[in-house]
């Protein structure tokens, strides 16, 4: 069984459109739909906002449903220069920007599991990459999304980044608060609220895992103007294809 995993509704919705449902449950105010996608067996969830709400959804994954692989998709706010709106972010490592025990433990490191850094699945990333890559480099974006809505929100030209996300139970639009996450983590390339937590989770129970974000916005004051609009029309749209085709390519 396959876990995918967005934040909000909008975030899975086509891929739930997609699925051929057997069986819905709720637990824990949360309702996970079972069946199959892409001839795969997957059960799809929205977890809610924030690292919380993340921790919860992922174990319930994990021990109501016996999940061996998750992904999860949905969008983040680009906070290294180079990272644009379009853009893809396929996380190879993840952090909380704001967890802190220093004195006591090294700062923004997990107590008692010494870790900063959770690093994703090598084998789901090489296969992420491999799509995404298809996805933006062959055009295929141009067939999936209208040129209007492409237009309306800049994205020329997109492209796949690899490397840190940063997550925290903030919204970052802000100038100090980028300036903040890049003195503790100058290599980050977005931030967002959710992957740090589900990284840990699958970390301690050695579930492998892929986290890839649309960048909807570059953290600045401008990120909340059009965010629903992008979303319904950008962002889920990436989520669909790229989560279908990374389906094909994987073991249940």
């Amino acid at each position: 069984m396959i876990g995918i995993i967005g934040a909000i509704p909008e975030e899975i919705n086509a891929i739930i459109e997609e699925m051929q449902i057997s069986e819905t449950r709720i637990i824990g105010k949360r309702k996970y739909y079972i069946g199959k996608l892409e001839n795969k067996d997957c059960v799809v969830v929205f977890s809610r906002i924030g690292k919380v709400a993340a921790t919860i959804t992922t174990t319930t994954l994990i021990q109501e449903f016996k999940i061996t692989k998750l992904i999860f998709t949905g969008v983040a706010g680009g906070i290294n220069p180079n990272v644009k709106v379009g853009d893809i972010v396929l996380a190879t490592s993840l952090s909380q920007h704001d967890f802190d025990a220093f004195p006591l433990y090294p700062k923004n490191e997990i107590p008692l599991i010494n870790k900063k850094n959770f690093k994703t699945d090598s084998g789901l990333n090489q296969i992420a990459s491999t799509e995404i890559t298809s996805f933006l480099e062959n055009k295929t974006i141009h067939s999936y999304i209208s040129e209007k809505d492409l237009n309306e929100f800049g994205i020329q030209t997109p492209v796949l980044h690899q490397g840190l996300i940063v997550s925290g139970d903030q919204f970052i639009y802000q100038p100090e608060q980028v300036s903040k996450i890049l003195t503790d983590f100058p290599e980050a390339l977005c931030a967002e609220m959710e992957g740090a937590a589900v990284a840990q989770v699958c970390h301690e129970y050695h579930i492998p895992f892929t986290v890839i974000r649309t960048i909807s916005d570059n953290a600045n004051e401008s990120a909340t103007l059009d965010f629903n609009k992008f979303i319904e029309r950008i962002s889920n749209r990436y989520g669909l294809w790229i989560v279908k085709h990374i389906l094909q390519n994987i073991q249940n």
